[in-house]
């Protein structure tokens, strides 16, 4: 597989992002959102690449091929009111590191506490509970009801900031969900 050219140190961000094609912007999301595992964020790419093909070649927001690319892989997309489904899905990407996220509940499939909750509840902790592991739940506004974002290494947070922008996302922490 090809690989843009416009590579960049995700540590270093003084560089103007403005330069970088938005196929290298997306790869470097997906390297930051799969910390470790640069095969899955190949795949991924290869996902956003055939659908961004499957487009004509251009797309004003890339965030829609990202999210059908990285979907219960390394990302998270719920409806606004599917607890139980946000809950799975968050719980199925902090595995990925061994992490299991303490929802506050014995029991987070139990009906009483579903129906007790919402998803910007439910995001709140599970970004807290990630920081005191050294990630971040990251959200991105949907302009619908529904929920969506990733996990990326805490130490990225203002990179992941400055990339989601230079991508056209707005992206946020999960602590503050759209």
């Amino acid at each position: 597989m090809h690989l843009p050219d416009d590579d960049y140190d995700s540590d270093d961000y003084d560089g103007d992002l403005d330069e970088a094609t938005p196929e290298a912007l997306v790869w470097q999301l997906l390297l930051m959102i799969n910390p470790g595992d640069e095969e899955s964020a190949l795949q991924q790419f290869a996902d956003y690449r055939e659908a961004l093909a499957e487009a004509g070649g251009e797309t004003d927001e890339p965030v829609w091929l990202i999210k059908d690319a990285i979907d219960w892989k390394a990302g998270y997309y719920v409806d606004w009111k599917d607890v139980e489904s946000f809950i799975d899905s968050i719980n199925e990407l902090a595995a990925r590191w061994n992490l299991r996220i303490d929802w506050g509940h014995d029991d987070p499939t139990d009906p009483e506490f579903l129906d007790g909750t919402d998803v910007p509840a439910l995001m709140a902790t599970a970004h807290d509970r990630l920081r005191e592991h050294g990630y971040t739940l990251w959200t991105w506004n949907t302009g619908s009801d529904s929920h969506a974002g990733w996990i990326a290494l805490r130490r990225d947070d203002e990179a992941m900031q400055v990339l989601s922008s230079a991508l056209g996302i707005e992206a946020r922490p999960g602590s503050d969900a759209f």
